[in-house]
């Protein structure tokens, strides 16, 4: 059995903030599954993280006595032929990109490099998670279902499209629903629901207990995480887990970490009204960064909240343990930890937001351990909007 260490590539941990905050990046959610889901799944070992050293306590690295370790970019997508490479590596060899940039070592890697020839799928930046969302839920949809029999849809359905492009898991729920797979599949997980008049169009995918409410309007390339209820209109949004947009309101090309919650009537714009290009703040580099974009939408971090009928500018970064509620449009980049309203922001008191955190997570039946809030007090210490 290998031992597989997931590292965080530098530059791409950095740019991925405030998401990779407080996890590592193989635990980005990405399609159906995280990237740690999809190496479990391709290349079978003892896994660990390579990660900061604040988060090591709860995501500590294990190491093999005897030094043979593989160590694998935790932004990238397994497939056949890259697995295939990485196996092939000798003990101390490294394999890199043709741009370099190293996505998998043995031992220390320091006897040598070999280049793969091949493209790969990875996430670089914010954007990327929804920009290459519909390539991620086609490539875990045909993983996951392959060889399997799907859960039959109820007759109260309406299906457009290939039957095969629709897998239902044990336990889930799905009545009086219109669910189109002719532009992508759509996947619903073991024990969700998706309620009467809601409208699905594909690439979706619905991992388990997520529900989608009466009315609700997806489109692809959505995913929403395991216990994330959704509502109102949704359009290519990454829902990492645990998190609430449960009512009307518009939110599309979009990122949600976990344990958040949007408001009734909250909405999000996705397209500047002089249709121009999209620049986002990058935490990392402490500036607003060329997107290249025409669409993006709101990039909001762990435990974060907004009010109801709360209006979010196009591309608003928003990061860990915000609190932002009234009328008006807040500022395009949120600090970590900071509540108000446009008329002022203040530093979120630590024990009232850890009370709030427990009441919410206690709701799913998860603890906020010890760790956890050593983590979230050394995401507070770190200052992002300084």
């Amino acid at each position: 059995m290998k031992n597989i260490v997931l590292f965080d590539p530098v530059g791409a941990r950095a740019e991925l903030l405030p998401l990779t905050y407080t996890r590592p990046v193989a635990l980005l959610r990405h399609g159906i599954t995280t990237f740690a889901e999809k190496w479990q799944s391709a290349l079978p070992g003892n896994y660990s993280f390579e990660t900061q050293d604040y988060l090591a306590e709860k995501y500590p690295a294990v190491l093999a006595e005897d030094g043979d370790n593989l160590f694998v970019a935790g932004n990238v997508h397994p497939d056949a032929a890259l697995v295939e490479a990485i196996c092939a590596l000798a003990p101390g060899e490294s394999l890199a990109l043709a741009s370099g940039e190293v996505v998998a070592r043995r031992g220390d890697g320091e006897k040598g490099t070999a280049t793969y020839p091949g493209e790969v799928l990875k996430v670089d930046h914010l954007w990327d998670l929804f920009m290459l969302n519909d390539e991620a839920v086609r490539r875990d949809f045909a993983r996951l279902t392959a060889g399997r029999v799907s859960r039959p849809l109820s007759d109260t359905c309406r299906l457009i499209g290939d039957p095969s492009q629709l897998f239902i898991e044990e336990g889930a729920v799905v009545e009086g629903a219109i669910i189109n797979v002719s532009k992508g599949p759509v996947y619903i997980g073991r024990d969700a629901e998706v309620m009467e008049g809601a409208c699905l169009r594909g690439p979706i995918a619905m991992c388990e207990h997520s529900v989608v409410n009466m009315g609700g309007k997806i489109y692809g390339a959505t995913t929403l995480g395991p216990y994330c209820k959704v509502g109102g209109e949704l359009n290519n949004v990454v829902m990492t887990g645990y998190s609430n947009k449960a009512h009307d309101g518009f939110l599309g090309n979009a990122v949600i970490g976990e344990w958040c919650n949007l408001g009734a009537g909250c909405t999000a714009s996705n397209l500047k009204n002089t249709y121009g290009p999209v620049r986002v703040w990058s935490i990392a580099q402490g500036r607003f960064v060329k997107t290249g974009l025409q669409f993006c939408g709101l990039i909001m971090g762990d435990h974060s909240k907004a009010g109801i009928n709360t209006m979010f500018n196009t591309a608003t970064v928003v990061g860990v343990g915000v609190n932002f509620y009234g009328s008006g449009f807040p500022r395009t980049f949120i600090p970590s930890f900071n509540e108000g309203t446009t008329h002022g922001m203040a530093e979120a008191d630590m024990d009232r937001f850890f009370d709030t955190a427990t009441r919410m997570m206690a709701r799913r039946h998860v603890e906020l351990t010890p760790a956890d809030k050593e983590i979230l007090m050394n995401i507070r210490d770190s200052r992002d909007g300084n």
